[in-house]
């Protein structure tokens, strides 16, 4: 029986966050202006951006055992997502450091840790839970083998599934063929398709190539461009928000929890899609992914 339950599945990271005014060049030492630490991953800011919204979240990753990892425990707890399926691996906890300039723009330098430590045996341990839920999203920060099994044990189950492909690997077509809703920015949807994608022109020139290999719909998301939502049918430019970017970190998992987030409500995705961009504005006006991304009263005020 489905409830309405959504179950991430993903990597979950300890942020170190350098604001800045510069990148640093080859061979160059910069000084930051401030430092922040948060929680992060893609699956523990997505699984976070539901339950702020007020889903039922279920994460399912691994932390290591070690003062990162019981911190990150301790703050998906308070943001409400059920943490009773995340694994203590034997490798460290993962950790982003993150450089952010002024205007928003960063690059970021991941150790996966005990991401890597997630198999395939975790998840038929949850087989349960994919049972009771409606919607299951996945990213690419675990290993990708175990990434396709989920996948397909998701489809069994009749879960809407929704895939974020980034960072951007080779995935079993056949994997990707039961996926509803894929998720990509411009360089990983440029990934995918074979075509260089960097605008709404492009995107929309080339979102069908993507289209072919999944199930439902397509999102190719393009920063202060919006995002661009593909059914087979018609395409759909969903503008971003204006608004004062402080920090563009999880702004991209706050719009993919928050669209997860409608779709339990049965809306129609272009209602949904709308209702994720006004999320994902939201989050980049603070610093750090979950703690910027709003409540459902936050977005509704």
């Amino acid at each position: 029986m489905k409830e309405n339950i959504i179950t991430v599945i993903g990597s979950i990271n300890y942020d170190i966050i350098f604001k800045q005014k510069r990148f640093a060049q080859k061979g160059e030492t910069i000084t930051a202006d401030t430092v922040s630490f948060a929680g992060g991953g893609k699956g523990a800011n997505q699984a976070v951006q539901c339950a702020k919204l007020g889903a039922v979240t279920y994460l399912v990753g691994a932390i290591g055992n070690d003062n990162f990892g019981e911190v990150l425990l301790l703050n998906l707890k308070r943001f409400g997502v059920n943490v009773d399926n995340i694994m203590i691996g034997e490798l460290n906890t993962g950790i982003g450091v993150v450089n952010a300039l002024e205007d928003g723009t960063l690059v970021s330098t991941i150790s996966t840790g005990a991401n890597y430590t997630i198999n395939k045996r975790n998840i038929d341990d949850i087989e349960h839970l994919l049972e009771r839920s409606k919607i299951v999203i996945l990213q690419m920060e675990i290993p990708t083998d175990v990434v396709e099994y989920a996948i397909l044990k998701a489809h069994e189950h009749g879960c809407f599934i929704i895939l974020n492909a980034a960072p951007a690997k080779n995935i079993s077509g056949f994997a990707l063929s039961k996926v509803n809703c894929f998720v990509v920015n411009e360089l990983e949807a440029s990934f995918y398709s074979g075509e260089t994608i960097t605008d709404l022109e492009t995107a929309n020139k080339y979102c069908e190539r993507l289209f072919v290999k999944v199930k439902d719909l397509v999102i190719i998301t393009l920063g202060e461009n919006g995002s661009v939502v593909y059914d087979g049918k018609q395409k759909l430019h969903v503008p971003a928000k204006k608004v004062n970017a402080i920090e563009s970190t999880g702004a991209g998992d706050s719009y993919l929890g928050a669209f997860a987030y409608k779709l339990l409500t049965d809306c129609k995705y272009s209602e949904a899609a709308e209702f994720a961009a006004l999320a994902g504005a939201f989050t980049v006006t603070n610093v750090g992914a979950q703690d910027s991304m709003p409540t459902l009263k936050e977005l509704l005020h």
